[in-house]
């Protein structure tokens, strides 16, 4: 059960004041308060801290109860949240594995009733009671297996969501379908009896062509915060199995002013090869979403702009584009000399190059920063240095 103590003013007021402490001093140090432990104050710093920039929405409210750290791991953070409250509607809605409830509080804002499906029973009065205290009066808390649920139930609901855990029972990490809880591939067919809509989260490290084999798929969402692919947002129907291996790629770059990039899967297997190109003008490196959907040719046809080299995934074009996206660098130098250079602060971009990095600093002896870049990478007929800026 909740300690209610956890909101007490003054417990607040400690948390607060001790969100940069160390952490391994504070956990074994005597608890300031009689009926709270060191362990469990720990827990709530480390969770606020995490909330901070994860979840603003729970960090600026101090009547907030946070869950264990492994259950703020897997946690979509506000921004992919509130991505995916825009792309998910309807009057009914159901999270099946609501965990830290991020995104069944955000889901819930579009739906008249929504169902937050979880067994921990700890977790689920921890979410109950922060949902009350975000004023959240609209969902309905079942203690249950997502599988225990779908046994017995007779509801039919607009959307169905699913953020099945990563983690097995020695809490190691786990990607491919087959070893999720719960087995949505098991699950599927029953799940289809009470919707025709439902969302999957799964991991970024996913082999798309996996997923789009095993999975009756109509959209694929790849979402990236600040060019870090977070998570894939797969969306399915049942009427997708007639028209297999072809689902719509929506590519999302959150907190950029990058613009979406989408393609039909089959669209990138039929495309002609990109023309190849030694570095012209104007460099383009595709963003992480881009880059994880595979869409390498998609590229090159639909922006014009030719490729460096098949393994480089960097393009370039003689005039400028406007919204690519990804990264915009302008050429300075395409044939630069590091060795030669007073100048020692550069931002190193290793692309397709024998070396990395940390490695190429220490052999021209060069230090991180400044504002222009070196990028090392090859076209078909040799290996490049280009010195740019990015624009």
């Amino acid at each position: 059960m909740i300690n209610a103590q956890l909101i007490n003013k003054d417990v607040q007021e400690y948390i607060n004041n001790n969100l940069y402490s160390n952490l391994s001093e504070l956990i074994v140090k005597k608890s300031p308060f009689t009926d709270l432990s060191s362990l469990e104050l720990v827990q709530q710093i480390q969770g606020k801290k995490i909330a901070q920039k994860k979840v603003p929405i729970l960090y600026e409210n101090n009547r907030i109860i946070y869950p264990p750290h492994i259950n703020l791991e897997q946690a979509s953070s506000q921004s992919t949240a509130i991505f995916k409250q825009s792309m998910i509607t309807g009057k009914t809605g159901i999270d099946l594995t609501g965990g830290t409830g991020i995104d069944s509080f955000f889901l819930s804002e579009n739906t008249e009733e929504f169902y937050y499906v979880e067994p921990n029973l700890e977790l689920l009065e921890i979410v109950k009671h922060n949902f009350s205290v975000l004023g959240k009066k609209n969902v309905k808390f079942i203690n249950k297996t997502a599988e225990d649920f779908i046994s017995k139930n007779t509801c039919l609901f607009d959307f169905i969501y699913i953020d099945p855990s990563r983690r097995d029972e020695n809490k190691n990490k786990k990607i491919e379908l087959k070893d999720l809880l719960p087995n949505i591939l098991n699950l599927l067919n029953k799940l289809f009896k009470f919707s025709t809509s439902i969302f999957i989260k799964l991991s970024p490290l996913l082999d798309l062509q996996r997923a789009i084999e095993q999975l009756p798929i109509l959209k694929i969402y790849i979402i990236s915060v600040k060019n870090e692919t977070k998570e894939l947002l797969v969306q399915l129907n049942p009427q997708n199995k007639m028209h297999p291996f072809n689902p719509y790629i929506h590519c999302v770059n959150l907190q950029s002013d990058q613009p979406d990039f989408c393609f039909y899967w089959q669209e990138e297997k039929i495309s002609p090869p990109p023309p190849y190109s030694n570095p012209k003008s104007y460099l383009y490196l595709p963003n992480s979403s881009l880059l994880k959907s595979g869409a390498f040719k998609q590229i090159s046809y639909k922006f014009k702009i030719s490729k460096l080299h098949s393994n480089s995934h960097i393009y370039t074009s003689e005039n400028k584009l406007e919204n690519f996206p990804g990264r915009t660098f302008l050429i300075i130098d395409k044939n630069f000399n590091p060795k030669k250079s007073v100048h020692k602060k550069f931002n190193i971009i290793s692309r397709n190059y024998p070396i990395k990095p940390e490695e190429i600093k220490k052999k021209y002896q060069l230090m991180d920063g400044g504002n222009k870049y070196l990028i090392f990478t090859r076209s078909l007929q040799r290996n490049h240095c280009i010195l740019a800026e990015i624009i």
